[in-house]
C-alpha cells in the first residue's frame, strides 16, 4: 500500500470534523477534490473508512484503526519538519508542551528555565490549556508533553510526579476570617468570590463542589490572572481560592492573609504526562526527566 501524507492529513481532518466539507476546508481543497481523495484512499486500502450519514460521516472500525496510526505518522513527520527547520535556523531541537494554569504560574517557569540553561539551542512551544484538554491533546499527538492536575483520566498515558501545590483561601489582611488557622470551603461561601475567567480550570472546578453541598457559587468578578485576584482581594472586593505558590508570591507585596483549606481536594498534585508506548523525541524525553527530577527536588525541600 502507498499512503500519501496529504491524504492522511485530509483523512484526519475529516475524521475530527465528522464532516467531509469541513475537513476539506481545513485542508484548503474543494469538496469534490476531498471526496475523490478519500475514495482513492479507501480504494487503496481496500475497505470503506466511514459510515455516510445525512449530517456527515462517522468512522467505522477500519477508520478508527487508520486514525490511530495516521496521527502517529503525522506526528513523526511534524517532529521531522520541526527538527530540520530548527537545525536550519541554528537551533538543535524543539519541544511542544501543554500545561495547566497552576503549573504555568508556579513551578514550571523555573523548571523550564533551568532546562533551557542546559540546552541553549533548544526552543519550547508552551501553551496553556485545561487539564482535560491536555489529556485529549496528548492522546491525539498534538503535543509531546503535558502537565495536568486534578481529577482527570490519564489512562493510556505515562504519568510522573511533578510538584504539589495546595489551594488556599486569600483574604484581605483585616478580614474577620484572616486569623483562622484553616477554613473549609463551605465556610467561604458566605463571602463574595473572585475567580479566573470563565473556561479556566478553577472557574470550572469550584462551582460543582458548591452545588454538591447544596450551596450556589456565583463569582462576583472574574479576571485573567492570580495577580488580579489578589489585587481585588486586597481592595476588599471579595475572597479568592488560588494555588499557595501564587498566593505566597503576591502576599510579599500586598496586604493579604492566606488560610489553608481543610478539604481533601485542595491538595493538588501536578503530573507530567506523555503517550504510553510511544518513544518521545530525544529532547522531549530529556525534558520529561528534567521535570521529574525538578519535582523530586522540590518535594525533598
Amino acid at each position: 500500500m502507498h499512503f500519501d501524507l496529504f491524504d492522511l492529513r485530509l483523512f484526519v481532518f475529516v475524521a475530527e470534523e465528522s464532516n467531509l466539507r469541513r475537513g476539506a476546508e481545513r485542508a484548503c481543497i474543494s469538496l469534490a477534490a476531498a471526496s475523490t481523495r478519500i475514495k482513492q484512499l479507501e480504494d487503496n486500502i481496500g475497505t470503506r473508512l466511514f459510515y455516510r450519514k445525512p449530517q456527515g460521516v462517522e468512522l467505522n472500525p477500519a477508520g478508527e484503526a487508520l486514525l490511530h496510526h495516521a496521527r502517529k505518522v503525522l506526528q513523526q513527520v511534524d517532529h521531522l519538519k520541526i527538527d530540520l527547520r530548527d537545525y536550519a535556523q541554528g537551533a538543535k531541537g524543539h519541544v511542544r508542551v501543554l500545561a495547566n494554569t497552576t503549573s504555568i504560574t508556579s513551578a514550571l517557569p523555573s523548571a523550564l528555565a533551568s532546562f533551557l540553561a542546559l540546552q541553549p539551542d533548544v526552543s519550547i512551544d508552551l501553551r496553556e490549556r485545561l487539564s482535560a484538554e491536555i489529556v485529549v491533546a496528548i492522546n491525539e499527538a498534538h503535543a509531546d508533553i503535558g502537565l495536568v492536575a486534578g481529577d482527570v483520566d490519564t489512562q493510556g498515558l505515562e504519568v510522573r510526579d511533578f510538584v504539589a501545590d495546595a489551594l488556599v483561601v486569600v483574604l484581605p489582611a483585616r478580614h474577620a476570617l484572616a486569623r483562622s488557622a484553616q477554613l473549609s470551603f463551605v465556610q467561604t461561601l458566605d463571602e463574595p468570590h473572585i475567580s479566573l475567567a470563565e473556561g479556566s480550570a478553577l472557574a470550572s472546578f469550584l462551582p460543582p463542589l458548591a452545588r454538591a453541598i447544596g450551596r450556589p457559587l456565583e463569582f462576583r468578578i472574574q479576571v485573567s490572572s492570580f495577580e488580579s485576584i489578589c489585587l481585588l482581594v486586597e481592595a476588599g472586593v471579595g475572597v479568592g481560592i488560588i494555588p499557595r505558590s501564587s498566593a505566597v508570591r503576591h502576599a510579599r507585596t500586598m496586604q493579604l492573609a492566606l488560610v489553608p483549606l481543610t478539604d481533601p481536594w485542595a491538595q493538588r498534585e501536578t503530573k507530567i504526562v506523555n503517550r504510553a508506548g510511544q518513544p518521545l523525541p530525544r529532547l522531549a524525553a530529556e525534558l520529561v526527566r528534567h521535570l521529574a527530577n525538578f519535582g523530586l527536588a522540590d518535594r525533598l525541600l
